[in-house]
């Protein structure tokens, strides 16, 4: 749900903080499985957005920066000045924070398109938090691999690094 004194997609006047507090989770059944998403933004006012997605099938690694990446679009079109990113995925987090280097190609692309959203957002903290803590993200993952479905589409900036095309998906004359 978002503000009603505000669209969600409008950036704050100058000047303006908007804090925000995320909290994300992916998770594959099988590795790679059937994967999904799960996302969950509140503003300090207490405006809360839920978000759930169905990533096909991937890793669980590509799941968690797939919900880092949701969550940094959105954040950004509503307008976050500050945000505070917790996840359970240690790796993810030891990554983003560059305690960990990132060896696989696939989550090299992932990570520097999470950087690069992190820096348009002028303050992002991030912290790895125990599983326990983190249900609610656990449980809109779990409802999109459950249902095989989404709450709405995945931004098209993320579906473009995240969803691979279906094997034996012709590719209609582009290079690559």
């Amino acid at each position: 749900m978002t503000s009603p004194h505000r669209p969600p997609d409008a950036s704050p006047p100058a000047g303006e903080r908007r804090s925000f507090s995320g909290r994300i989770d992916g998770g594959a059944r099988g590795n790679p499985g059937p994967a999904g998403i799960g996302v969950l933004l509140e503003e300090e006012d207490g405006d809360r957005d839920e978000y759930y997605a169905f990533l096909g099938t991937t890793t669980n690694n590509v799941a968690e920066y797939a919900a880092l990446l949701v969550l940094l679009v959105r954040a950004f079109k509503r307008g976050a000045t500050d945000l505070s990113v917790r996840a359970d995925s240690e790796l993810l987090i030891k990554q983003m924070k560059g305690t960990y280097r990132v060896k696989n190609p696939k989550l090299q692309v992932l990570h520097a398109a999470a950087r690069k959203l992190m820096g348009r957002i002028p303050r992002v903290t991030l912290r790895h938090v125990p599983r326990e803590e983190n249900r609610e993200a656990d449980r809109l993952a779990n409802r999109a691999m459950d249902e095989r479905g989404s709450s709405e589409p995945l931004p098209e900036e993320v579906a473009a690094l995240v969803v691979s095309p279906p094997q034996g998906a012709f590719s209609f004359g582009e290079r690559g």
